[in-house]
C-alpha cells in the first residue's frame, strides 16, 4: 500500500521532474529535482543495477528524507524510477535515513534503511532516536515491515549510542544476512557494528568490526565492508575528523581500512588506512559486486560544509560520482571509471611528446564533456621542471586548474576561480607517487563537475564546478620544459 506521503512526493516527481532535464549534468547521477545525498541501496536486483538515494523532491536544502530511485545495465544510462521511501510512519517521521539493498531467495528486494523520530530526553533536550528498519518490494513498489524496526537501542552493545545509531549496509553471505551499522563509542569516537539474521527481520549482535579510538575521526557513518583482492576493505566516512598531514582533510571525510578480519572475533586487522579521495566534494561511498565480479563504488559528490552554496536559480542539487571500478595495488584502494563509459566516447583526438614551456592550447582539445588522459614528463633531463598545469572550464575569467609540483611531490586542485561566489574550501593538495619521473592522469569533465584519477587510478580527486557550461576552453602551463602525450574524447549519451 502506498501511503499519502509517498504519493504525494511521486505525484511532485511527475508534475516538475520533466522541467529539468537540460540543467542536468549528462552522465553522473542526480534527483532530477530537489536535494540528494548518500547513495542507498546500490546493489544488484533481477539483472539490473538500483540504486537509491537521500533525497528531498521539495527544495534544494535537507529536509525530511525520502529515498529516491533509479536503475541501470551499464551505469551510464540510468532509468528514473518513482521515489521508493517516504517517512510516514511513527519510527520514521523524522526521516528515512541512509541503508542498503538485497536481493532475497526468493526474489523480492528488500530494502534497510535507518528510521529516525524525535524523542526528549528527561533533562528536556530533544535528540534522534535512530533503529533500523525493512521494506520489502518488487523493484519499484515497497512495503514497510509491520513489525519495525528489527533493530533498535536494546540490540547496542553496552556503551554504544542509540542516538548515534545509522546507515545499515546489508548483504548475504553463506546463507546469511549480514549488516555493518555505523555506531558511536562510549568514548565519544566512531565504530562500526555488525550483525547477522537468518530471515533478514530477526537480528543478533555479533560483534565489532572496528573503531576509531578517536583517531579517524569522531562518529563512523556509512560502513561499506567487502572482499576484495584477498583482502577485506572498510570504508567509512567519520565526522569530525582532524587533518592529518595531506592525507586526511578536516571536517567531514572518508577512510578505507584494509586488512583481514578475524575470523573470531569479527575483527577487522588493519595494515593500511588511507584517504579514499582526495577532492572536496566526495562522502558516502557505497559498492556493489558486479555479475562479471567487479567491485563498483559511487560517492554523494558534494560535502556538508558546501551544501549551502549553491547558485540562487538551481532547481536540484546534489550529484553521484561516476561509478568507479575498485581494485588493490600495493596495499591501497584503486579506483578507476567504470569500463562502459568507453562505449559513450567520441571523437578522439591525440597529440605525442608536446613540449610546453608556457601557457599553450592544442586544436580540438576544449569542451565540457570530455575523457582526457595525460601523460606528462621531463623534457630536459639535465634540469627538472618546477611545475605543469592544467585549466579546466576556462573562458576570459573563469577557470580550474589542476598543477603537479615535482619539488613537492603534489597535486594541488583548485577551483577558486570557478564561478563559486562563496567564500569556502576551494583548493586541495596531495602527494602522489611517480614512476621514472612520469605522471598520468585521466580527467573526467561533466557539466558541474571534475574528477581527477592519478597514475592508473592510485589516487582520485572530486570537485563540484559551477562554472557556465560555455567555459569550455582548456590549456597547459609549465615552469621548464614538460613533455605532453594526450588523448581527448568527446563524451556523448545522447546518441
Amino acid at each position: 500500500m502506498i501511503s499519502k506521503e509517498l504519493q504525494t512526493a511521486r505525484d511532485f516527481e511527475d508534475a516538475y521532474l520533466h522541467f529539468h532535464t537540460n540543467e542536468l549534468p549528462k552522465f553522473h547521477v542526480t534527483g532530477g529535482i530537489g536535494w540528494i545525498n548518500d547513495p542507498n541501496g546500490f546493489a544488484p536486483y533481477k539483472g539490473e543495477y538500483h540504486l537509491f538515494f537521500q533525497y528531498y523532491p521539495y527544495d534544494v536544502t535537507w529536509g525530511p528524507m525520502h529515498w529516491g530511485h533509479l536503475k541501470t545495465k551499464d551505469f551510464i544510462r540510468w532509468e528514473r524510477l518513482p521515489a521508493a521511501l517516504a517517512p510516514d510512519q511513527e519510527y520514521d517521521k523524522n526521516g528515512c535515513f541512509s541503508g542498503g539493498a538485497v536481493e532475497m531467495p526468493d526474489g523480492r528486494h528488500l530494502l534497510m534503511y535507518t528510521g529516525v523520530s524525535k524523542i526528549r530526553r528527561d533533562d528536556g533536550t530533544v535528540v534522534d532516536k535512530q533503529t533500523q528498519c525493512v521494506a520489502i518490494g518488487d523493484g519499484v513498489d515497497y512495503e514497510k515491515y509491520e513489525n519495525n524496526p528489527v533493530i533498535d537501542h536494546t540490540m547496542v552493545p553496552e556503551g554504544g549510542s542509540s542516538i548515534d545509531f545509522r546507515d545499515p549496509k546489508i548483504w548475504r553471505e553463506n546463507g546469511m544476512y549480514r549488516a555493518a551499522i555505523g555506531n558511536r563509542s562510549e568514548d565519544g569516537s566512531g565504530a562500526i557494528l555488525l550483525y547477522k539474521s537468518v530471515d533478514a527481520f530477526h537480528w543478533e549482535f555479533e560483534g565489532v568490526l572496528a573503531a576509531s579510538h578517536n583517531q579517524y575521526g569522531r562518529m563512523w557513518e556509512c560502513p561499506d565492508f567487502f572482499p576484495l583482492d584477498g583482502k577485506d576493505v572498510l570504508l567509512v566516512s567519520p565526522q569530525e575528523m582532524t587533518a592529518i598531514g595531506f592525507e586526511f582533510h578536516p571536517g567531514n571525510g572518508t577512510v578505507c581500512l584494509i586488512g583481514r578480519q578475524n575470523a573470531e572475533t569479527k575483527e577487522l586487522v588493519r595494515e593500511n588506512v588511507h584517504a579514499i579521495d582526495y577532492g572536496v566534494d566526495f562522502y558516502a561511498p557505497q559498492t556493489l559486486k558486479t555479475e562479471d565480479g567487479r567491485r563498483v563504488m559511487i560517492a554523494w559528490m558534494q560535502n556538508w560544509e558546501t551544501s549551502a552554496c549553491k547558485p540562487g536559480d538551481m532547481r536540484f542539487f546534489g550529484q553521484m560520482t561516476l561509478p568507479r571500478e575498485l581494485s588493490l595495488r600495493e596495499g591501497r584502494l584503486c579506483q578507476n571509471p567504470v569500463r562502459e563509459l568507453e562505449n559513450y566516447r567520441e571523437s578522439k583526438i591525440t597529440y605525442q611528446n608536446v613540449m610546453v614551456r608556457s601557457d599553450i592550447s592544442l586544436a580540438g582539445i576544449s569542451g565540457r564533456h570530455l575523457d582526457i588522459s595525460l601523460t606528462v614528463r621531463p623534457g630536459n633531463m639535465s634540469e627538472m621542471y618546477k611545475y605543469f598545469r592544467i585549466y579546466l572550464a576556462k573562458d576570459g575569467e573563469r577557470y580550474t586548474y589542476i598543477r603537479y609540483k615535482p619539488a613537492t611531490g603534489t597535486i594541488r586542485v583548485d577551483r577558486t576561480h570557478s564561478g563559486f561566489p562563496y567564500d569556502i574550501v576551494n583548493v586541495r593538495e596531495f602527494p602522489v607517487r611517480l614512476k621514472d619521473d612520469t605522471l598520468k592522469m585521466r580527467i573526467i569533465l561533466d557539466r558541474c563537475s571534475v574528477e581527477l584519477f592519478v597514475n592508473d587510478g592510485e589516487q582520485a580527486a572530486s570537485f563540484v564546478i559551477y562554472t557556465p557550461a560555455e567555459a569550455e576552453a582548456i590549456s597547459f602551463s609549465a615552469e621548464g620544459d614538460v613533455l605532453m602525450d594526450i588523448e581527448k574524447y568527446d563524451l556523448s549519451i545522447d546518441r
